[in-house]
C-alpha cells in the first residue's frame, strides 16, 4: 500500500500559508527599504525582488520566472505523486516554488524581509517561500549524492 499523499500536500499548504502570511505583515507593516533591528545580526527590511534567487537575472522579466515557475510546479507535483520516498522534499520544494510564484503573479515581484548579517556583510534578504526550498534543494542533493538512502523510485509491484 502506498503512504498517503494527503500530509504532503497539507505540508505544502501550510508552508504557502506561513510564506503570505509573512510577506502580506511584511507589505503593510514596513515601508520599502525600512530596517527594524532584531538581533545584532539579523533585520527585518521590505525588499522587492524582480530577479531570482539573490537578486539575479532582473533583466529576464516576470513572465519568464511565471513560466519557469509553472513549468517547476508541474514537474515537482508530479515527482511528489509518483516518488513515495522523496516526498518529504517534495512538498518543500513545491510549498516554496508557489509561495514565490503567487507573489510574482499578484505584484511581478517576490517580497523578500530577512536580512542576515555578519558586521558589514549581508547575506540577501530572503523570505519563507526561498527558505523551504533551499531546504529541499539541500535534503534531495544530500539524498541523491551523500546518503546512503539514495532517492530512488518506487519498486515496481510484483
Amino acid at each position: 500500500m502506498k503512504p498517503r499523499l494527503y500530509p504532503y500536500l497539507i505540508l505544502t499548504l501550510l508552508i504557502i500559508l506561513l510564506d503570505q502570511t509573512t510577506k502580506t505583515l511584511i507589505k503593510f507593516s514596513v515601508s520599502p527599504f525600512e530596517t527594524i533591528r532584531i538581533l545584532p545580526f539579523f533585520n527585518i527590511v521590505y525588499v522587492e525582488n524582480i530577479g531570482s534567487a539573490f537578486g539575479m537575472f532582473k533583466s529576464m522579466g516576470s513572465l519568464f520566472f511565471i513560466i519557469f515557475s509553472l513549468l517547476a510546479i508541474v514537474f515537482i507535483t508530479y515527482l511528489l505523486i509518483k516518488e513515495v520516498f522523496n516526498r518529504f522534499i517534495y512538498a518543500i520544494i513545491l510549498g516554496g516554488a508557489i509561495g514565490n510564484l503567487i507573489d510574482r503573479v499578484i505584484y511581478g515581484y517576490v517580497i523578500d524581509f530577512l536580512d542576515f548579517y555578519v558586521g558589514s556583510f549581508h547575506w540577501p534578504a530572503f523570505n519563507i517561500a526561498d527558505s523551504a526550498l533551499t531546504i529541499g534543494i539541500f535534503l534531495l542533493l544530500y539524498k541523491t549524492f551523500l546518503s546512503k538512502n539514495k532517492c530512488m523510485p518506487e519498486p515496481y509491484n510484483r
